[in-house]
This record gives structure tokens, C-alpha cells and sequence, in this order.
């Protein structure tokens, strides 16, 4: 058994030549339970989130997003273009157990670093590679980023006279988690077989995987799945703030809902005492309700709402959801150590494990940091370094 409080990856290795979100985060979250993490960046800038923080430029500061995602790796730069380039990877590769890598379709076969070509040094090497659309198909070579995924696959229109996009990167998180999950299926298969194997996810599958249950409808039954109208539910405001106020799993929600507000049953008043009923009237009850909640806070509403158990949540900024006893208690806060300045608050690992926690060993890596240290446990000398790293 494994000793309480071992990383349940120590021993791993992980390449990761991946950039923005989509392949940091999951090569991140592999790195949190305890693999050794080498990120493998372009110079002279590396990773596009090194340079997307204006606010810490302005400082002269480590970026807040390259933070976010890069925790628990080491960095070298490697010019790929060049052979000297290519053979400190193919030698890296040799000694790995795991590639992953966000380039386009083609772009590492025809460096000749494709799976066929490194699994021929390493028939061990999982090799995961995370893309926009796919590795094959009309939209292949397109590039991926997740506000056009929003768009194409059906997220951006839903309920909407003109595009609402989700201001935050879902589909990079969903296929990177799914990269993980790969991952760490293909370590479980090599413990079988001895052999790697090749793992491909695309932003558009992970979108469109996002939305099961409202593909099942479409696909069966032609029809477009809408939860806010599936039941008496309704966004209203209060003295303070705003609501969203959920009839699901009541008969007659409306009665509940004016039993905490204290006023007469508008589902009697109305005749309208099914969910069904109230659904088809909702902007007329909506109307109603309204001069009551204004009344109230949000806090005075959600205390009364809870008491008849009609589901109800404030809406929240993202500054006020972080600010949030409950994410304290989920420790979903923490900070990293960053060489030469103050550390930096970031987002903690969401997925606990109680005999193999996730730990923070080492902050984001400065570009480079490590090629000299990492580049020479592979026999590389000064010249050689100077010419795998374009330096």
C-alpha cells in the first residue's frame, strides 16, 4: 500500500509543450498529485499567458494567469527548428512517461516528433495531444480557442437574441480534465501492458460533450432543451441584489414561494396552482412578485425560500463568490511562491483525495528557469544547451 500522504504520481514525468489553458491546467493538475512537470516553451516570450496579465506588466510582475496554470513545473525553452532542439526532446522523450502537447494537427509529425516517432524510442510514452476541432476533418488545421468552440458548438446561442458567451474558458478546462483522465488511464493500461498508447481530445468534443442531455433531445426528439423553461424558474431582483428562484421539484412552487414572502396565495388567486400552469404564466407572476422582493434583501429572500425549500441562489459577481465562507471551507483559495517578488493568489486544486493529497512543491517557473539543470541530466554540455535552447 501507499504510505498516507504520498503523491499517487511521484515518479511520473511529464513533457508538456502546451500553452494558454486547455494543456497547462492538465498538465498542472498532474503535477499537483506529484509528477515531475517540464514545460517546454518557445522563447524568446514561452507561453502566450506569460505576457496576458496588463495588470502585473505594469509591475514588473510574473503574470496572475501563467500562475494560475503552471504551478508545480519546472521550465526549459527548446527551438524546436532547430536539430539540436529536437534531439533534447527526442532524449527527454526517452526517459518520459508522459508527452502532452497542443500544437496543430501535423505540426509535431512533421518535426518528426509525432507518436510514431517517439514511441519507437519509448514504446512506454503516453503520448496525449489536445487540439481545437479534431485531428482529422474539414476543420483540422483550423485554430482552436474557446469563445469561437462557444460559438460553433451551440453554447453561445442558447436563449439569446444575439451571442452570450461564458467569460471563462469552460471547453480548455473540460478537455484538459479529459486529458488528464486519459493520462491517468493509460498509466493504469501500461501497468498491463508495458506499452504507452496515443490520447487525442478537441475543444469541440468537450463542448459538445458538455451538453449530453440537451444533444439527447435534439437528436431524438428535434426539440431544444431549455432549462429555465422546464419548470416556473425565473432570475427576480431584491433590495440588494438579484435572485434566481427554481420551481423545479414542486408541485406548486408559486404557493411556497408567496408562503415566504408572507402574502396571499397568488396560485389560488391566479388559478394556477400547478407547476405547469405557472410556467405558462411566468412573466405575469413574475410581475407580481416583484413589489415584494424589492422589499427585501437577498438574504431576507433566501432565508424564507430555504424555509418552504424552493431552490434559490443569489447571483453573484466573481470578486463576491470568492469572497464566499463556503469556498474558505472548500480551501479553493491559495497562493504560490514566485522567485523575486510576493506570491500569488490563485485558485487551489478542487479534487481532494485523503490518502494522497494534492500538494503545491514549487511555483510558476520563470522562462528557462531550468534548462540547464534539466538539459544536462540528459547529457547535453554548454555548446549544446546554447543550441537546443536558441540561446
Amino acid at each position: 500500500m501507499m504510505p498516507v500522504g504520498k503523491s499517487v504520481l511521484d515518479g511520473v514525468t511529464v513533457l508538456e509543450l502546451c500553452e494558454v489553458f486547455q494543456g497547462p491546467v492538465a498538465a498542472q493538475s498532474l503535477g499537483d498529485f506529484g509528477a515531475r512537470v517540464i514545460k517546454i516553451e518557445r522563447g524568446p516570450r514561452g507561453d502566450p499567458l506569460r505576457g496576458s496579465d496588463v495588470h502585473a506588466a505594469a509591475k514588473g510582475e510574473m503574470s496572475s494567469h501563467f500562475a494560475a496554470a503552471n504551478r508545480n513545473k519546472q521550465s526549459i525553452c527548446l527551438d524546436l527548428k532547430s536539430e539540436a532542439g529536437r534531439e533534447a526532446l527526442r532524449r527527454l522523450a526517452a526517459k518520459a512517461d508522459v508527452l502532452m502537447h497542443n500544437y496543430r494537427p501535423g505540426v509535431m509529425d512533421r518535426l518528426g516528433l509525432g507518436y510514431d516517432a517517439l514511441s519507437a524510442i519509448n514504446p512506454g510514452l503516453i503520448y496525449a495531444s489536445g487540439s481545437g476541432f479534431g485531428e482529422s476533418g474539414p476543420w483540422a488545421d483550423l485554430p482552436g480557442q474557446d469563445l469561437l468552440i462557444q460559438s460553433v458548438s451551440g453554447i453561445a446561442s442558447r436563449g439569446q437574441d444575439r451571442p452570450n458567451y461564458v467569460n471563462a474558458p469552460l471547453t480548455d478546462f473540460a478537455s484538459g480534465m479529459l486529458l488528464v483522465q486519459g493520462v491517468l488511464m493509460a498509466l493504469i493500461a501500461r501497468a498491463r501492458t508495458g506499452r504507452g498508447q496515443r490520447i487525442t481530445v478537441s475543444l469541440m468534443d468537450a463542448a459538445i460533450a458538455i451538453q449530453g442531455l440537451e444533444a439527447a433531445s435534439v437528436l431524438n426528439h428535434g426539440a431544444v432543451t431549455s432549462w429555465m423553461d422546464l419548470a416556473p424558474n425565473f432570475p427576480i431582483r431584491t433590495a440588494d441584489g438579484w435572485l434566481t428562484i427554481l420551481g423545479f421539484f414542486r408541485d406548486n412552487p408559486l404557493r411556497l414561494i408567496c408562503e415566504a414572502l408572507e402574502i396571499d396565495d397568488l396560485s389560488a388567486e391566479m388559478g394556477a396552482a400547478t407547476a405547469a400552469e405557472q410556467l405558462a404564466r411566468r412573466p405575469e407572476i413574475v410581475a407580481r412578485l416583484e413589489p415584494h422582493f424589492a422589499k427585501i434583501t437577498n438574504a431576507q429572500a433566501l432565508d424564507g425560500l430555504r424555509k418552504v425549500s424552493i431552490l434559490a441562489a443569489p447571483v453573484l459577481n466573481f470578486a463576491d463568490t470568492m469572497a464566499l465562507p463556503q469556498v474558505a471551507a472548500n480551501a479553493m483559495l491559495t497562493s504560490v511562491p514566485v522567485d523575486g517578488q510576493e506570491p500569488i493568489r490563485v485558485l487551489n486544486q478542487p479534487l481532494r483525495m485523503s490518502d494522497t493529497p494534492s500538494h503545491i512543491e514549487r511555483g510558476p517557473p520563470h522562462l528557462g528557469q531550468h534548462n540547464e539543470e534539466i538539459l544536462r541530466e540528459v547529457g547535453f554540455d554548454s555548446a549544446q544547451i546554447r543550441a537546443a535552447t536558441g540561446g
